[in-house]
């Protein structure tokens, strides 16, 4: 499936989420433990943070994170659906400058890392809040 038809889906499920646990939701921000998330090492890196994104919107700190392929592209997407799903928001925050070169070629760098501002303004994956 195409990153665009992805994100297009997952915008589509958002718009169902109700707001009042958006509004209740609250943000963890986490640091990456690994250096890497390359083949092979991804479903650890899914298993540490999998369990969070259902209950919590986490702030992913990449910084640490010097190599990325697409097994470690897939993982960051997965954790973005598993969020989505739960009603949740899943941003990364200071990547290293390759890692966000690699993520602007697959085009998921303005969906993962704008999700902190959209959250704060209650407009978090493509929802608007009222004024009522």
């Amino acid at each position: 499936m195409s990153i665009k038809l992805w994100a297009h889906r997952a915008r589509k499920r958002a718009r169902e989420v109700n707001m009042n646990d958006l509004r209740l939701n609250t943000t963890v921000r986490v640091a990456s433990e690994t250096t890497e998330i390359v083949r092979g090492q991804e479903d650890k890196f899914l298993g540490q943070f999998e369990p969070i994104v259902r209950t919590h919107s986490i702030e992913l700190d990449m910084s640490p994170v010097e190599r990325i392929d697409a097994a470690g592209i897939a993982a960051l997407i997965r954790l973005y659906c598993d969020a989505v799903q739960a009603g949740r928001c899943f941003t990364i925050l200071n990547p290293k400058p390759h890692v966000l070169e690699i993520m602007a070629i697959v085009g998921i760098d303005r969906l993962l890392m704008t999700a902190t501002a959209d959250c704060a303004r209650g407009t978090a994956l493509g929802m608007e809040l009222s004024a009522a």
